[in-house]
């Protein structure tokens, strides 16, 4: 009898790392129903989870002090979820709980780590006989308390031991929990990678909206946050505009005047997965300018002081910080303004997501991992980042196709895309008159433009490769590779 009541008490599942992205995932499992012990190297972060885990309802979590106790806490095969520090901090962790766990037992990694470093790991791990995760975590503190998109990557086995939890976990949306296995290896990782890189993108469609809205049409910060409210009603609905119409509402409670988004230092902060999103579309030959785009702006952004210092010298001679070159020197009619720029921002968010896609699209290819990209559009639906309604209609465009090149041209992409290119072209239009910064739209427009010309004059650089380097070039008349003696034919043809 003894024994039974032992294996009672066990928990089902364990989780090492208690910042607060990991306690609230700790709590979010055990509110699920399912027993669970913590582990933390600062034992006052256990102690702040059990109280919380007293407060928030009595949930079934127990706390322990040191790695040995932590691991034979939870019933075999063992699931811990680690979330540290990406880097060094997640292999000393692997270190000091695999010395007591046993061949079957499964180790999750549910921070943001570079992909590579999961595939070591799943290789050092399966020398000692235990199972690997790799699994993005999307959805920030709020997210992991009350229902996140898990991404995880890595041992099909060890997702089987955890997925009934993981299910209840998860944000829910009408067609099932906000997780799917992703696949082998790193893919959960790179995945979760390729999540943040459309958010940055997102994000940096949004400034600019905002900006575009704010220094052209005179908007004022109520008016922005009644419009991004009633855009997050249509089909712009998403956690992103949600959470902008909320900070134009957010008064300065420091100063009692005005609102707190003027007062907020325009440098952006960033902790490198979207530069890792742009290097692997390098890597990848895959164009990814909205993303490179956003990536450039914070690096932009950082430079406040020469930004500071650039805006003196270039009024003293003779700039404007908003320069208008609008020809009729007409002033902007708002309603429109507002309408075209929802259009805009719209079109040049597809962008973002299809260059994502296809990112995805062509690191499965590389890798051979068996990547469902509608499923990967499905699980952002909720808990994450960058859930928005829309990404229904990209899972469903994937669904009719899933060999589709491009999500621009999913038929319905492509009509919404031709709908909307007058006022896009508009908002570009009227950004660069007025000297106001768009790159993100600007990009996502150019890669438009791009991919829908079936001739790009790149049959002009192929022919300076040829002149200088002797690189060859096809024709559009015959087959084969040419080369031609252009500095020769040049001065014949000077005679």
């Amino acid at each position: 009898m003894e024994g039974a009541a032992t294996a009672q008490a066990l928990s089902r599942i364990g989780l090492a790392g208690l910042a607060v992205m990991g306690q609230n995932l700790a709590l979010n499992i055990a509110e699920k129903g399912f027993p669970i012990s913590v582990y933390n190297r600062t034992t006052s972060k256990v102690d702040e989870t059990l109280d919380r885990a007293q407060r928030e309802g009595q949930l079934p979590l127990t706390g322990q002090y040191n790695p040995r106790d932590f691991v034979l806490s939870i019933q075999r095969p063992r699931s811990v979820i680690i979330l540290v520090k990406a880097g060094a901090p997640v292999d000393q962790t692997i270190a000091a709980l695999a010395e007591h766990m046993e061949p079957g037992d499964t180790i999750i990694d549910g921070g943001n780590e570079w992909y590579e470093n999961t595939e070591r790991r799943i290789g050092e791990a399966s020398s000692k006989g235990l199972l690997y995760l790799g699994m993005g975590v999307s959805g920030g503190e709020d997210g992991a308390r009350n229902g996140p998109s898990l991404m995880p990557g890595g041992s099909h086995g060890a997702y089987m031991n955890i997925k009934d939890i993981l299910e209840k976990v998860a944000a829910q949306v009408e067609d099932g929990p906000c997780v799917t296995y992703i696949g082998e290896g790193g893919s959960g990782n790179f995945v979760k990678m390729v999540h943040n890189g459309i958010e940055y993108g997102d994000m940096q469609l949004i400034s600019e909206a905002y900006d575009v809205l704010k220094n052209a049409g005179g908007l004022s910060n109520s008016e922005l946050a009644d419009i991004f409210a009633e855009w997050n009603r249509g089909e712009l609905e998403s956690f992103l505009v949600e959470i902008t119409a909320d900070i134009f509402n957010v008064k300065d409670e420091k100063t009692g005047s005005g609102e707190l988004v003027d007062k907020i230092l325009d440098k952006t902060g960033m902790k490198g997965t979207g530069k890792w999103t742009v290097q692997q579309a390098a890597e990848l030959s895959i164009a990814a300018p909205t993303i490179a785009a956003s990536l450039d702006s914070r690096y932009m952004s950082g430079l406040k002081e020469e930004r500071e210092d650039a805006a003196g010298i270039f009024k003293k001679e003779g700039l404007k910080e908003e320069i208008n070159f609008d020809v009729n020197g007409s002033s902007v009619d708002k309603k429109r303004l507002i309408d075209d720029v929802r259009q805009a921002l719209y079109a040049s968010k597809i962008c973002s997501y299809a260059q994502g896609m296809n990112l995805l699209r062509a690191k499965r290819a590389e890798k051979g991992w068996n990547l469902n990209l509608g499923e990967m559009a499905r699980i952002w639906k909720g808990g994450c980042i960058i859930r928005a309604v829309f990404l229904d209609r990209i899972k469903k465009a994937y669904q009719r196709n899933p060999g589709l090149a491009n999500l621009m041209v999913d038929t319905e992409f492509a009509r919404e895309m031709v709908q909307r290119q007058a006022a896009w072209r508009r908002v570009v239009g009227l950004a660069i008159q007025r000297g106001i910064s768009v790159p993100g739209m600007s990009a996502s427009l150019q890669y438009f433009d791009t991919y829908r010309r079936s001739r790009l004059p790149a049959n002009l650089v192929q022919a300076q490769r040829d002149y200088f380097g002797a690189h060859t070039y096809e024709r559009i008349d015959m087959p084969g590779a040419y080369h031609t003696e252009w500095s020769k034919l040049a001065r014949k043809a000077r005679v």
